[in-house]
């Protein structure tokens, strides 16, 4: 299977009363459907993977797997800093029916370079589902460099990175590096378009929770050559991304969807509520933007 062309979410986890709300993530997975969500990428950093325990992780990846039902694809946050658990979950991932596995880098143990071609080839040797390594140095602690993941590209079903060193210099050398056939993902809302530029295939995006049509638009307007449109919304979305990453994501972006009146519940600790400050810089970019 290849991968997807265009925005996937990095969908919230709901909760109530400290549990997985599946009442809302069912709604939730509808509306993105409608709004034209180009796939649903689920337990991610946006959907609090690391405080879901496996047994609620599971069930997440499969009720989505199930309610999306091969609408669009659904890519499934499988990774650890163990490699044995990345191991066990690609797999369950893929068992319940996962288009694709999200596999992050190993956060706090700082694999060496090699350390990660062995890691991301353990994965890859146990599944057969594509795989899209997720590069986000500012959560994990270690930055996977081009020529790493160019090696790994060599792997059948390694298939595409997620890319959020935020380092415009390290895209340009990805995609120099990488086959034509190997799909470059902006981790970055806010670098959609500069990434799509150096043959990227688009977002897998946090600001799609409260904005899921205009990210689709931005990216359907770039794929189509319409790079003014493209470009447009990137800059008028600009202070909205801005506002979403004021606190540490995901806090800010599912306050974002408790005022639009989603009920996604709060973060679980150790995240809290946003500050007051905060959260009023919030509601300003929201209103200006129009979603509230």
């Amino acid at each position: 299977m290849s991968l997807f062309r265009g925005s996937g979410v990095a969908i919230v986890t709901p909760f109530k009363d400290c549990k997985v709300n599946y009442e809302k993530l069912a709604e939730l997975l509808e509306w993105h459907l409608k709004q034209g969500t180009d796939s649903i990428v689920v337990c991610g950093t946006t959907g609090e993977a690391s405080t879901l325990s496996e047994d609620e992780q599971k069930n997440v990846i499969k009720f989505t797997v199930e309610k999306i039902n091969k609408r669009i694809p659904v890519i499934a946050g499988t990774g650890s800093n163990c490699t044995a658990h990345a191991v066990e979950l690609s797999k369950y991932a893929e068992e319940v029916g996962a288009d694709a596995a999200l596999v992050i880098t190993p956060y706090y143990n700082k694999s060496t370079q090699r350390g990660l071609i062995a890691h991301f080839t353990e994965v890859a040797n146990a599944i057969s589902i594509p795989i899209v390594v997720y590069n986000v140095p500012g959560r994990t602690g270690v930055n996977i460099l081009p020529s790493t993941l160019a090696e790994l590209s060599k792997l059948p079903n390694i298939k595409g990175v997620k890319e959020a060193s935020g380092n415009i210099a390290q895209i340009a050398e990805i995609a120099r590096l990488v086959p034509d056939d190997f799909y470059i993902y902006s981790g970055n809302d806010d670098m959609i378009v500069p990434l799509m530029s150096l043959k990227g295939d688009g977002v897998i995006s946090v600001v799609a929770n409260i904005a899921p049509k205009d990210i689709h638009d931005l990216v359907q307007k770039f794929i189509d050559g319409d790079l003014e449109g493209s470009c447009e919304l990137q800059l008028k979305m600009k202070p909205l991304i801005d506002s979403l990453f004021i606190e540490v994501n995901p806090i800010p972006v599912k306050a974002a969807m408790n005022l639009m009146g989603f009920n996604m519940g709060k973060v679980r600790l150790p995240l809290v509520d946003m500050s007051e400050d905060n959260l009023e810089i919030l509601k300003t970019r929201m209103k200006e933007y129009g979603l509230i």
